[in-house]
């Protein structure tokens, strides 16, 4: 098919030969599981189990508030504790974890297996039970992206962040159940159309999808994209793919488009044909700072520091940690921080691999932040209105729209930390949406109030004034008349009967 050009990007040295070079590995049980409440966008799940209680691999230990997802076991385990830990990066928020200790038990809680031919309906409602989430970082629960028809499914393969191959390995060695799966999501929204997009430097990941789609009758299009970062960025992939771009403020679903991650597409068939919720994923652990870089299976809840050990443990070169890709992960200040379910990468880097620490430099207005920027946004005019807290102009710039994929960064010559300055003049501009929501929300409240007091105190006034005329009718004067001469005689022949 013939493929569309998008705007910006960076050509960027891969390093993933190192931790793609094996076969995908399984992860022994660790000592304990940690996990959030909280591994999806929105709410945290509200818990349903208690500290002391047994429970079976893929029980439900937490059901979602509003538009969330559950949480389930991984494994057989015993409830240790409920406690609130701080999530990954700097100023996340705290929430409930859930700490669990894996009994070695074999019990498992798993859903009844759907037939090949359900409803859509009855898919949409099994991916919504089994937890399943956007696999590939942004954690938005899948059923929510299935709650409208679409013409269009694209599957996203296109892992375009340096170091990150869990999907590279996860195609290898289950191509066969990705594309199961992205049938699957394509019934359930009603799609005719599936698309598999792989890397054109993931040789073996396209010739096994390829020859999966082959098997299977064809109606899966497998297609290579350039390996260039950003290219798996859900707009630009689209763009790539159709020649069709996301409206600014809108989102793919106004295109009739919905795009999933491969490993959403193999989740989703193991929970419609096994009944499995989502209880693991693929994991790269690698970087110049670990013996033995590879892809690992994992129970969700592993801490990173025991993947490091199953990587054959730190080595001198160990500089930096992070939890993600070097663009866009997050950097971590110890490793007792669990795998969730959009954690896909341990990098440890070493000092070579670390940008040489420049001081900032004033903008020369060179362009080449513009020219790198794959969402056509201006950063220097963008970093100007968030340093001059002008938020409202920055939203009419795009600044929503920046995807923070550190691009403008990287192309700077003055060394401007451009992606941190959007990345909080963002948080600081939907603060102020929620707090604006907030205050319109009492406003409401004040108003409906205010509204039902005058209406009670309306309608109190008109019961009384009712009253009032009543009791100045003819009849009702000449009634009281008669009950007070009926008093008066009753005192003066207090013996004769009423």
């Amino acid at each position: 098919m013939h493929l569309h050009a998008i705007h910006g990007g960076l050509a960027l040295e891969g390093h993933k030969a190192a931790s793609a070079a094996g076969d995908l590995r399984a992860c022994p049980p660790p000592p304990r599981l940690v996990l959030a409440l909280r591994q999806h966008a929105g709410l945290p799940a509200r818990p349903v189990v208690a500290v002391g209680e047994r429970v079976a691999r893929g029980q439900v230990l937490a059901l979602p508030e509003g538009s969330g997802a559950p949480v389930h076991a991984p494994l057989a385990a015993r409830v240790l504790a409920i406690e609130d830990r701080p999530l990954p990066g700097q100023g996340a928020p705290a929430v409930p974890h859930l700490v669990l200790e894996p009994t070695g038990s074999a019990e498992a809680a798993l859903l009844a297996p759907l037939p090949d031919d359900a409803e859509p309906g009855a898919l949409r409602t099994r991916i919504a039970e089994a937890g399943l989430v956007g696999l590939g970082g942004a954690g938005f629960p899948t059923a929510g992206k299935l709650d409208a028809a679409r013409e269009l499914v694209i599957i996203n393969g296109a892992e375009c962040e340096p170091w990150i191959s869990c999907d590279d390995a996860l195609l290898r060695a289950h191509a066969g159940e990705v594309l199961r799966g992205a049938r699957l999501l394509a019934r359930a929204a009603g799609a005719r159309r599936v698309l598999l997009a792989v890397e054109d430097d993931m040789r073996e990941a396209l010739a096994a999808c390829r020859a999966a789609a082959a098997e299977d009758g064809g109606d899966i299009e497998v297609v290579a994209v350039p390996a260039r970062y950003p290219a798996g960025g859900e707009r630009q992939l689209i763009q790539a793919l159709t020649g069709r771009e996301v409206p600014r403020g809108g989102l793919p679903r106004d295109l009739g488009i919905v795009v999933f991650n491969v490993g959403t597409a193999r989740a989703a068939w193991r929970a419609v044909a096994l009944g499995e919720p989502l209880v693991e994923r693929v994991v790269t652990v690698t970087g110049p700072g670990v013996a033995q870089p590879g892809n690992f299976l994992v129970p969700l809840g592993t801490p990173v520091s025991h993947l490091v050990e199953l990587a054959g443990g730190y080595t001198p070169l160990a500089r930096r940690l992070l939890l993600g890709g070097p663009m866009m992960g997050t950097a971590l200040a110890h490793d007792d921080f669990p795998i969730g379910k959009t954690q896909h990468c341990v990098l440890v880097l070493g000092e070579r691999d670390l940008r040489p620490a420049t001081e900032e430099m004033p903008c020369i207005r060179c362009g080449d932040c513009a020219s790198a920027c794959p969402a056509r946004l201006l950063p220097q005019q963008l970093l100007w209105q968030a340093r001059a807290d002008r938020l409202d102009d920055a939203r009419e710039q795009g600044l929503p729209d920046c995807i923070e994929c550190g691009c403008c960064d990287l192309a700077c010559p003055s060394h401007i930390p451009l992606t941190e300055t959007f990345r909080r003049a963002k948080g600081a501009l939907l603060a102020r949406d929620a707090d604006a929501a907030d205050a319109a929300a009492a406003k409401a409240r004040f108003e409906a109030r205010q509204q039902r007091l005058e209406r009670e105190a309306a309608e109190r006034e008109a019961r009384l004034a009712a009253r009032k005329a009543a009791a100045a009718s003819p009849e009702a004067v000449a009634a009281a008349l008669e009950r007070a001469r009926a008093r008066r005689a009753a005192q003066q022949n207090p013996d004769e009967p009423a």
